[in-house]
């Protein structure tokens, strides 16, 4: 029995599919967070599926396509559609297009489809883009269409942190107002997720989850115990629907995720809602709520 899904969980990538800079980009990573958290190289693919499996749990794989503004080619949506399709009973796939690319990105949608895909993940931050810029709005109504879910990064990153200028990471494309939440508004059909707490727009964050019916958040990225208070008390109550449990592998690891959530004692109903039942009804999956 699932009694967990783990919606933020980035995918193992061996480093000889991996480009130089993105290397050096995952060392620095490694020191802002410490050795003990960034350990990508911990476990491949194979590995992390039975460990997700030992926790009764299941994980949501995801990559970006950045290529426009860094330079580097995206890790195939076939790399991670095959890993998924490896793993079935561990893994769910969201892929990555790089909005930038125009009407190859929306064409690219169908794609993910048939490759069994069921989301897509964007980070503005790094590839340097206002999601509510109306540029972008035929790739929003065509992920609408085909039912994609979509998963924004919202608030401050790791990505370029300590390096000079950070890095180039945007972090005004990062705010959940406006950004996301016009898109919400535009495309009501479409599903989406902010991807963290959405610090220091906690809440921002917040206010769009309880007035657009469409979004939620998971929580990924920070270890509970550093929540603001009120990211907390919302999702004991008004928001208990719509928020989802995220470790950000390898940045969090989901033992420690889970581990010091467990210090506020949540309600139990509430807990099980959290932990698995609100990301298996966004994501299509109700076969997984059997309690």
């Amino acid at each position: 029995m699932v009694t967990a899904i783990d919606v933020h969980v980035h995918i193992p990538v061996p480093d000889s599919m991996q480009h130089p800079r993105e290397l050096a980009r995952r060392a620095a990573m490694q020191e802002y967070f410490g050795a003990r958290a960034w350990s990508p190289n911990s476990m491949d693919v194979a590995q992390l599926a039975d460990h997700y499996r030992d926790m009764d749990s299941m994980a949501v794989l995801l990559m970006i396509d950045a290529e426009t503004v860094t330079g580097i080619p995206p890790i195939p949506l076939s790399f991670v559609s095959d890993t998924v399709q490896k793993h079935p009973d561990a893994f769910m796939g969201f892929g990555g297009v790089d909005p930038h690319k125009g009407r190859a990105a929306v064409e690219q949608l169908d794609e993910v489809v048939d490759l069994g895909l069921i989301g897509l993940k964007f980070h503005g931050g790094s590839q340097h883009f206002a999601a509510n810029d109306r540029a972008f709005y035929p790739l929003w109504e065509r992920a609408q269409e085909l039912g994609l879910v979509c998963l924004f990064h919202s608030g401050t990153t790791g990505v370029g942190a300590g390096e000079p200028g950070g890095g180039g990471i945007k972090l005004e494309y990062l705010k959940p107002i406006p950004y996301v939440d016009d898109i919400a508004a535009d495309f009501p059909d479409l599903k989406i997720i902010l991807a963290h707490p959405s610090f220091p727009w906690d809440k921002d964050g917040l206010a769009v989850i309880r007035h657009k019916p469409n979004v939620y958040m998971d929580l990924s990225g920070w270890s509970p115990t550093y929540f603001d208070p009120l990211v907390v008390q919302y999702a004991r109550t008004i928001a208990q629907d719509k928020i989802l449990f995220g470790s950000d592998w390898p940045v969090v690891t989901p033992e420690r995720w889970l581990r010091d959530f467990a210090a506020y004692e949540f309600d139990p109903a509430v807990q099980r809602k959290i932990f698995r039942d609100n990301t298996a009804r966004l994501l299509g999956r109700e076969d997984l709520i059997t309690d």
